[in-house]
């Protein structure tokens, strides 16, 4: 009888060890946030500051690595590997999220925020809570945006208007509604890879670019492309998002601390990309760079066309609910 009940807590014992073993590697599993850019860029820093504070917020149950410089595929390779719960968290730009969820690409629309505030001002209300909840029934949950900065033109010659354009070939992303604005610029949209972009503005391949500032510098395409003009065209939101797949297997104690951690990240990731835009923009100078303000105006009436073009008619009542926004 000694015997059979020794045999029986020895059992206990190594059931509860074992169990107790599984639920302690279960915890401490790390999953992965994925990054296309640099360790040290303003998005990545936010991604880190969001990992920290996941774990800090959570006692240890969420840990977090942030995997940047693209090791873990372009923006769509992981947007659809979180949609499929392989990645847990993804940090992408609105661009990619157009190919899952068509409706977001009114974010694209040139000229459609007033300014960094008006921008912060959409996307903390009704609109951007909506893009935000509208993203689950494809396999994503939102948990914040990041700033995007604003997107801006660059050439090898003289740029100091919109007629400045005429006729220049300016690299694009494949983005039609980037293609569109170029165009009705004058200029010539020519959509290459961005690994490729130094090189052909430097052979002549293109004239131009554009981009947000910490990419104009980071990438030193300011050294062959002198010419910087702030007319910011565009300002897509970045988005912080997590597998739904993954989201649904988190209690509500988890999940309302990644969305906390996400929103703190978030202010902590607007001082660092404002920043890194002053420290670049007081770089680029040195070098001898050409910035000059734009009479965004000029650029306005421009595009204006596109928001009449049929093909964005699906836009329109997102557009409005912008615009109306203070």
């Amino acid at each position: 009888m000694k015997k059979s009940i020794g045999i029986l807590f020895f059992i206990a014992v190594f059931l509860g060890v074992t169990f107790g073993a599984v639920q302690v590697f279960a915890a401490a599993k790390v999953l992965k946030l994925a990054e296309v850019h640099p360790q040290g860029y303003p998005t990545e820093m936010g991604d880190q500051k969001f990992a920290e504070l996941a774990e800090k917020k959570t006692n240890g149950r969420i840990k977090i690595q942030v995997y940047g410089n693209s090791q873990l595929g372009s923006e769509n390779d992981v947007v659809e590997q979180a949609k499929l719960g392989v990645i847990e968290f993804v940090r992408v730009s609105t661009s990619p999220a157009i190919s899952v969820f068509p409706q977001i690409g009114v974010f694209s629309m040139p000229y459609l925020f007033r300014s960094q505030d008006h921008m912060w001002n959409v996307l903390n209300g009704p609109v951007g809570q909506h893009f935000s909840a509208a993203m689950e029934p494809i396999g994503l949950v939102g948990l914040g945006y990041f700033d995007p900065g604003s997107r801006n033109f660059y050439t090898t010659k003289p740029l100091k208007s919109a007629a400045d354009l005429k006729g220049l070939k300016i690299r694009v992303q494949p983005n039609p509604i980037m293609v569109n604005m170029v165009k009705l610029l004058g200029a010539t949209p020519t959509p290459i890879n961005y690994a490729e972009v130094y090189s052909a503005l430097q052979t002549g391949v293109v004239d131009g670019a554009e981009n947000n500032v910490p990419s104009w510098v980071s990438q030193n395409h300011y050294e062959v492309a002198k010419n910087f003009i702030k007319d910011a065209h565009a300002r897509l939101p970045e988005l912080l998002m997590v597998s739904k797949k993954f989201w649904d297997t988190l209690n509500a104690a988890d999940k309302k601390a990644l969305k906390d951690a996400a929103k703190e990240a978030t202010v902590f990731q607007i001082k660092a990309w404002n920043k890194a835009e002053d420290d670049y923009l007081a770089q680029a100078k040195q070098k001898g760079c050409i910035v000059s303000e734009a009479n965004v105006a000029e650029f306005q009436k421009a595009v204006a066309p596109m928001y009449a073009m049929p093909e964005y008619a699906s836009y329109k009542e997102w557009v409005d609910k912008i615009n109306a926004t203070k």
